[in-house]
């Protein structure tokens, strides 16, 4: 499950993480947002000790989605050591996601 963690930025998180970081980008609004949050529930009970997974309401920050150019909803974007190392827009099933960020963790 999602840790409801403040930060005073998002490079803080991203650089302060020894994990890597999969940042959900979503919307209230967004069905298949809501479709992902069980799946990235199972993924993040799954990968506990080898990810981190945060969620970032593109309505709330903006500037952030615009900064990491999120122009799809969901989009699942895998930081590793502060830098961007693989991007999923759409749905995936838990087992398809866990294979694709493996390579990674």
């Amino acid at each position: 499950m999602a840790v409801q963690k403040q930060f005073s930025s998002f490079e803080e998180l991203l650089s302060g993480s020894e994990l890597p970081v999969l940042v959900d980008f979503y919307a209230t609004w967004c069905g298949p947002c809501q479709v992902m949050v069980p799946i990235l529930e199972q993924v993040s009970a799954q990968t506990k000790e080898q990810l981190m997974v945060v969620k970032i309401d593109t309505d709330k920050y903006e500037q952030l989605a615009s900064q990491h150019q999120i122009y799809a909803l969901p989009t699942l974007v895998l930081f590793k050591n502060g830098v961007e190392v693989d991007r999923i827009e759409g749905v995936l099933q838990p087992a398809q996601l866990i294979s694709r960020l493996q390579p990674h963790l």
